[in-house]
């Protein structure tokens, strides 16, 4: 690999003239192209892709389908305001949708272009359907960086540090972080007592009659790969069954194929009222979509929802290709197959690396959290840290993630061959043995 980045180096130069600091970058490359699971930069240099553009990729870069119908609809259609002269991808991407949603009930569609928007829209369209403002959220949680989303997400630095006053009405409970459990002393022993609580909480916080929805991902991502107990996510269902409160599940990162099911609350068999999709749903190109009960998603009037934006043409044809390669190439199971061989590996490297706290995941959505003394479970943010940047050296590109940045999490696109599986998975564990060693 070229260890020499000049093109690099003078476009970080530019970069760090014309863009603000607050958006930031963590690797120094520039990508001139991708295919698949392998990154070039504009220096030659190849990376295995191993973070997919933080999910997004969950059928690789530049999928020859995809990029072929972006081109025919840009010939076509760039831009339409749907509000005003409707065309044919948008309604034929709603109805693919609806029919993949969980559950019996008629679905409705409507689109925006970030998973934050998506999250807005979800929360407005539940405020409007059940006339009650109150939103639950949970700790960990991460929903995006506009003001709402900022407000439910958890993590405050670098997400809110600094942006406040938050959006009133949001109410935070502790999510089901097993490994840290405030309650359960022993891991993976679970009394359940972050179900246990809303009783308390609806007594003490606020009446469940105020509350129109709690948003939870099935899986949360930027705190850290967390995965509930099976119990947990139907425990929140029949709480806002019981209540009178919508679920919305946030599906913009476990969406798409990524934990073996076509969305990942599939595999706890929960039905949301509402779901928010976006990253992998088109490839890489902006789009998302909230995707909900018909009687919920009617409730705004006409013009109450929407954007300009929205559904964009050039991203609804690449959503529906999208979810036809995702279909036909049998990507749910080549996801399960990822995370089998993953977690065997992990596990193995757990065993003899006592600073791997734990290893979790579903599919090909697995984190590896880093401690200093697995007693004290105190996090290992600087190793992690290493570990990311050893990788990067040696060719694989991932990221961190967690409310103390001491989780790896692995975004595995799921085109990639075996070969670059198990190449990138060596070099991932030759780093986390030779940060543990230098930690000693």
């Amino acid at each position: 690999m070229n260890t020499s980045p000049k093109k690099a180096h003078a476009l970080i130069e530019r970069k760090n003239s014309a863009v603000p600091r607050g958006i930031a970058n963590s690797t120094g490359v520039f990508v001139e192209k991708a295919s698949g699971a392998v990154i070039t930069d504009v220096d030659g240099r190849e990376f295995l892709d191993f973070y997919a553009g933080v999910g997004v990729l969950n059928v690789g870069h530049c999928p020859e389908p995809v990029v072929k119908a972006i081109k025919q609809q840009a010939d076509q259609l760039l831009h339409s305001f749907f509000a005003i002269a409707m065309y044919e991808p948008y309604v034929a991407l709603a109805e693919k949708l609806n029919s993949l949603m969980p559950g019996s009930a008629p679905k409705k569609t409507m689109f925006a272009n970030s998973g934050a928007e998506a999250v807005e829209n979800a929360v407005k369209i539940a405020r409007h359907a059940t006339k009650r403002t109150g939103i639950i959220a949970f700790e960990a949680a991460f929903h995006g960086r506009t003001f709402m989303t900022m407000s439910l997400t958890s993590k405050v630095k670098p997400y809110k540090y600094g942006f406040g006053p938050l959006a009133p009405e949001i109410y935070k409970v502790p999510s089901a972080y097993c490994y840290r459990c405030h309650y359960c002393s022993v891991y993976p022993a679970c009394g359940l007592h972050c179900l246990e609580n809303f009783e308390r909480f609806f007594t003490a916080e606020i009446d469940a009659e105020h509350i129109a929805a709690m948003i939870i991902e099935p899986i949360q991502g930027e705190g850290g790969f967390i995965v509930p107990p099976r119990e947990f996510l139907p425990g929140l269902k029949a709480i806002c069954e019981k209540k009178g409160i919508l679920l919305i599940a946030d599906e913009v990162q476990t969406g798409f194929g990524r934990t073996g099911k076509m969305f990942a609350v599939e595999n706890w068999g929960v039905e949301p009222d509402i779901m928010t999709t976006a990253k992998s749903i088109a490839a890489g190109v902006p789009l998302s979509a909230v995707t909900g009960k018909a009687e919920y998603m009617d409730a705004p009037d006409a013009g109450n929802i929407g954007g300009t934006y929205g559904g964009n043409p050039l991203a609804c044809v690449a959503g529906l290709e999208t979810i036809k390669l995702i279909e036909e190439q049998q990507l749910c199971r080549q996801a399960a197959r990822i995370g089998d061989t993953t977690l065997t590996r992990l596990k193995a490297l757990q065993e003899k690396c006592p600073t791997i706290g734990d290893v979790r995941g579903i599919g090909a959505m697995i984190g590896i959290e880093l401690v200093k003394d697995r007693q004290t479970k105190e996090p290992a943010k600087e190793m992690t840290a290493r570990i990311v940047k050893y990788c990067l050296e040696q060719g694989v590109m991932l990221i961190s993630a967690g409310i103390f940045s001491n989780v790896i999490r692995l975004l595995i696109p799921l085109v990639v061959t075996d070969e670059q599986l198990d190449r990138g998975l060596t070099v991932l564990e030759q780093s986390i043995l030779r940060a543990a060693a230098e930690s000693r």
